[in-house]
């Protein structure tokens, strides 16, 4: 159903409990043979996302930028690199999106740009000019070190020394991608103008880049170490506590700032991504009120691997610090490993099954629908700076990053026969292309369907309040909330140990409801056996009992 211009301003709340679909444009789909995607492609394939029944779509960036980190990396926040088209093209796709009944929302890379950025260009040439202080520039110590001992994500030092201005300049990054300083109220209203550009354009919203990571400590003081249980080995940067370089309290209200701006084109909405030690009270405190955020993600979620006590302590977490933050709940993205290869990939629709039982709004990556898992590369096909730097230790980002697979053709019909996609085709993916999976009633994709429509259609789902059921009430590895919005109420169970014994689960102990309830079919789950209050459920199942 397109979305006509009273739809986009009167659901302002639109984004509350909806379900975003992540598009990463260098690999959704090629239109113009050179192996890479682009937003023609995204724009020619946008009616198999609108199939899906999701409410919007996330386009990871497509700015211009030399592609040190693939578009994290921005040298101009107004057009488009002529890899993935042109404004133009990106009208288009908008116009598409919306006649689909889909919205927008967009990647805004705000805290750093690149080195090749005009700002950047003219900060570095001396301590004087008009951009000196855009960034965040430091003296060297006396004996020539940095100015303190923050480590970049990428390994390294945060610090690069920049001989004319015989000065470091900080990057949480790549050196490429230098840091802007937030503190200078002339940045925050350069990126405010960039965010206005593109709302006039007719996005929906913004989907922030790092958004705890905008300011940083004026003292430049040292972070601590990191308690040694803590580290991972392979990553130098995780062997300090990021206390001071991110996440420091001008940020919340640099976001009021955001929002009010948001607030100017009704309907539209803003997703932080927050990483960083402590991510969950962080993402409580950015989504407090309505004023801030709309929503934002940590990466504990995105971490998970199915373990029932692991999902029941990360949701317990976020209840403890108040029912006024609004999770964006995703299992995969661009940055971790497919989950149906942390899950498992037997376990796929069962990983989105519980992701659709949860209070929130939820993400789905591209591919996430067909169950597709991480892709196996080799060290010479790697193009992240992330994997090529930490290898073997760390893999890197390129295995979630393989070009989608629409058909089972050798590139899988991301782009020509003849060209070569940027990343190499997982063999393991054409059998699970959609084209194959679309025919197939019973197949992943059609199921997935299925499922995210009863999510799309259900008020409870989607807004409903959520009473998360403790582990001593439920038999080991099943895990299972109870979502309620009037007199309503849906108890939703998840079997996720392993082997073949099903579990019995007294349904009067865990007070759901004020009798057995009704069972739910779900999408290609089997309808669990209920007798006198007692339901029997497989491992590797789910059941919803649904109370009027």
């Amino acid at each position: 159903m397109p979305l006509s211009h009273d739809q986009h301003d009167a659901r302002h709340d639109w984004w509350r409990g909806a379900t975003l679909y992540q598009i990463y444009p260098r690999s959704f789909m090629d239109a113009n043979g050179d192996g890479i995607g682009d937003l023609q492609g995204i724009t020619e394939r946008l009616e198999h996302v609108a199939s899906l029944n999701v409410d919007a779509i996330w386009l990871s960036p497509f700015f211009t930028s030399p592609m040190d980190d693939f578009g994290y990396d921005v040298s101009d926040y107004r057009d488009v690199d002529p890899m993935f088209g042109t404004l133009g093209d990106f009208r288009t796709l908008i116009d598409r999106a919306h006649e689909l009944g889909l919205r927008v929302i967009i990647d805004q890379v705000l805290s750093h740009s690149s080195d090749r950025h005009a700002w950047f260009q003219e900060s570095r040439q001396d301590r004087t000019n008009p951009r000196a202080d855009w960034y965040v520039w430091a003296d060297p110590e006396p004996d020539g070190n940095p100015p303190n001992n923050w480590m970049a994500a990428f390994s390294g030092r945060a610090w690069t020394f920049d001989a004319r201005r015989r000065q470091y300049y900080l990057h949480n990054f790549l050196p490429s991608q230098p840091d802007l300083n937030f503190h200078h109220p002339e940045v925050q209203q350069a990126q405010l103008d960039n965010l206005r550009f593109w709302l006039e354009l007719g996005v929906d919203g913004f989907r922030f880049d790092v958004v705890n990571y905008y300011f940083h400590d004026r003292a430049l003081t040292d972070n601590p170490p990191m308690p040694l249980a803590q580290r991972r080995p392979g990553n130098p940067q995780s062997y300090q506590c990021q206390r001071h370089n991110i996440e420091q309290p001008e940020n919340l209200a640099f976001l009021e700032r955001v929002r009010a701006l948001l607030d100017e084109y009704p309907g539209s909405t803003t997703v932080g991504e927050i990483g960083g030690n402590d991510p969950l009270p962080t993402m409580a405190a950015y989504t407090a009120g309505e004023s801030r955020l709309h929503m934002a993600y940590t990466f504990d979620l995105l971490d998970s691997t199915g373990e029932a006590r692991e999902l029941h302590d990360v949701l317990a977490r976020l209840a403890e610090l108040g029912d006024d933050t609004w999770p964006c709940w995703a299992l995969s993205n661009h940055d971790v490993q497919r989950s149906a290869s942390s899950w498992g990939q037997e376990r796929a629709l069962l990983a989105l099954t519980v992701l659709c039982s949860l209070r929130g709004s939820l993400c789905l990556y591209q591919g996430e629908e067909l169950g597709l898992p991480e892709a196996e590369l080799a060290y010479e096909d790697l193009q992240d700076p992330f994997g090529i730097n930490l290898w073997p230790e760390v893999k890197g980002r390129d295995g979630c990053r393989t070009p989608m697979v629409w058909n089972e053709a050798a590139n899988g019909g991301f782009c020509d026969a003849g060209a070569a996609p940027w990343l190499p085709i997982e063999s393991r993916h054409r059998p699970l292309a959609v084209a194959r999976q679309d025919k197939d009633a019973d197949s992943l994709l059609n199921r997935v369907r299925q499922l995210l429509r009863r999510r799309a259609d259900s008020d409870l789902l989607r807004q409903g309040d959520q009473q998360l059921i403790a582990p001593e009430a439920l038999p080991d590895e099943v895990f299972g909330v109870i979502r309620t919005r009037g007199d309503q109420r849906l108890l939703c169970l998840a079997h996720l140990g392993h082997g073949d014994a099903p579990i019995e689960i007294d349904l009067e102990a865990l007070d759901a409801g004020p009798e057995e309830g009704r069972a739910l079919d779900l999408p290609g789950m089997p309808t669990p056996a209920l007798e006198e209050c007692k339901l029997s459920l497989r491992p590797g199942t789910a059941a919803w009992l649904a109370w009027a």
